[in-house]
């Protein structure tokens, strides 16, 4: 019998493997990914109302009427008197929300006056506690 002498060549099995396994490293990530999804909060940019649903009872008493008027340069008037800071707003919009009955507040904002002062103008009555309120003469906004 005639033994030959295997010689054993080097072949790729028998190297180190020099690359990374990156499916468990992709699950990891995939798992830290959905974690983040579901705890983040989810984040709103507006200003929640509570509307009022149905139709109210009729009343025989007129409430009194404040106006807020936003002109399309921006500027909020009270009744027809400017009022430059938001400050002095919502501290007449405290004032009469103190008082026994509130009075309704007609927001009318001109058709070129910038969102976000008419947003922040709801967004303190909002916070002040102006209940009655309502956006007056928007068919302007009408097309």
């Amino acid at each position: 019998m005639n033994h030959r002498k295997k010689r054993r060549s080097a072949t790729p099995m028998d190297e180190p493997v020099a690359d990374i396994n990156t499916t468990p490293l992709i699950d990891v990530m995939l798992v830290l990914l959905i974690m983040l999804i579901i705890t983040i909060p989810v984040q709103l940019h507006s200003v929640n109302l509570n509307m009022p649903t149905g139709n109210p009872p009729p009343s025989d008493v007129k409430p009194e009427v404040l106006r807020i008027d936003i002109d399309a340069g921006g500027h909020v008037l009270w009744n027809g008197e400017i009022v430059a800071q938001r400050e002095d707003l919502e501290r007449r919009m405290s004032e009469q929300v103190a008082r026994p009955v509130q009075p309704e507040v007609h927001l009318r904002p001109d058709r070129k006056a910038r969102y976000d002062i008419v947003a922040g103008v709801l967004a303190s009555a909002q916070r002040t506690g102006l209940t009655k309120i309502g956006v007056v003469g928007s068919e302007q906004f009408a097309q």
